[in-house]
């Protein structure tokens, strides 16, 4: 083996190692494209934008790595990231112990929980047990589903949509007769698309933090810990918060 050969290995290895490390800073994110308003299509430009994408991007900024963005059903997200198809997550994503077994999450960066959503003339729910028998439109894959089968006795008539806005539209065509979703998303369709056609009505249920996930193993979620709390130290956080919700609560 001659000095020549051993020197354009040792090159060749050089520089699979450095591709191979530029690749590894590219993550592979995935995001639910129906979840307004952290993450929703802009009809213009065809990019995706909201509340999550604008907190991807600082948080990946922050942490030094690239990412190329995919979108897919909620109900696919934790299953990607568990086979590794994904490597990060940001789908207003609730923490939860069944889920923590199976990816690793962030700290929490948001504060939620659950509503009910009903059409403007409805004077018949105000509660969850109002719901008993009637027909309820939620996602697949969700809390809201959940819950829904854990508290409701009669739970047959429970619809669970792909998107968000397949049960919106179910509202308001009268094929059911509530959605029961995560507040921020019901209450953001209530004050546009939905505005003086719908209300949320009784209580905040279950509450809930979100969470970026990971895949089991990430070497980047002490990076990403690092970014949230840095954003929301410096008022970066507060300024995204409040472009896409308002007054962040606790801020005055």
């Amino acid at each position: 083996m001659t000095m020549k050969w051993l020197k354009t290995l040792g090159a060749g290895l050089a520089l699979s190692a450095a591709a191979t490390a530029a690749h590894a800073d590219t993550l592979r994110v995935a995001t639910d494209p129906s979840f307004v308003p952290f993450e929703m299509m802009d009809q213009a430009t065809g990019e995706m934008i909201g509340f999550d994408m604008d907190i991807l991007a600082e948080v990946a900024k922050r942490s030094g790595f690239e990412y190329d963005l995919s979108t897919m059903d909620f109900n696919g997200i934790i299953p990607a990231l568990q086979t590794g198809n994904v490597d990060m997550a940001l789908a207003g994503i609730t923490i939860t112990e069944a889920r923590e077994e199976i990816v690793d999450f962030s700290n929490p960066y948001y504060d939620s929980g659950l509503r009910i959503l009903v059409r403007a003339n409805n004077q018949d729910v105000s509660s969850i047990s109002d719901l008993e028998g009637a027909k309820v439109g939620t996602k697949i894959g969700s809390t809201s589903y959940n819950f829904l089968q854990a508290n409701l006795e009669q739970d047959e008539n429970v619809t669970p949509y792909p998107g968000s806005s397949d049960m919106y539209m179910a509202l308001m065509s009268g094929a059911v007769d509530a959605v029961f979703y995560d507040a921020p998303n019901v209450g953001y369709f209530s004050s546009t698309r939905g505005q003086g056609r719908t209300k949320t009505v009784g209580p905040l249920y279950e509450g809930q933090q979100y969470g970026i996930a990971l895949k089991q193993g990430s070497p980047w979620l002490d990076e990403v810990n690092a970014a949230l709390a840095g954003m929301k130290a410096d008022g970066t956080y507060q300024s995204i918060y409040e472009k896409w919700f308002g007054t962040m609560p606790g801020s005055q």
